[in-house]
């Protein structure tokens, strides 16, 4: 879906889901000046051709004791390493985003743990495909 397939309509359903996905359709039909059964099928063709992929939740992770934020940038040691290391990330619900980059390490990582030992832990673990830089978050800014 390219730009010119979509309507100032679409752009302001599109605003509305990402404000408050869990939106009935018919509020937001409200919002638009179109029925619920209008903007679901509007949300629908937004799905099939990709413009919408899914939808997320947010959550406090702090409420479940997971506290420790950390961000690590990882130094792959072979490049051979790649296909175990991804395996492994995968496998690993402390790392809950992780992204292939150019510049400064190979990958980098965003973790959630609930304690120093925990982090010691998973940092152990990934010295077995090189080495790391790792930074803790001290507050979310946005």
């Amino acid at each position: 879906m390219n730009s010119s397939m979509i309507d100032p309509i679409d752009l302001r359903i599109l605003q509305c889901l990402l404000e408050d996905a869990t939106q009935p359709h018919k509020v937001i039909g409200e919002l638009v000046h179109l029925t619920g059964q209008a903007v679901g099928t509007r949300i629908r063709r937004m799905q099939d051709t990709g413009l919408i992929e899914g939808y997320t939740l947010r959550w406090n992770p702090d409420k479940l004791g997971l506290t420790v934020h950390a961000f690590i940038t990882v130094f792959l040691s072979s490049n051979t390493a790649h296909q175990t290391f991804r395996a492994f990330v995968q496998q690993n619900e402390q790392i809950i985003e992780m992204h292939r980059v150019s510049g400064e390490g190979c990958y980098w990582m965003r973790v959630r743990v609930s304690s120093s030992e925990q982090l010691s832990d998973l940092l152990d673990a990934l010295l077995r495909f090189g080495n790391y830089k790792l930074s803790l978050s001290i507050g979310q800014v946005k």
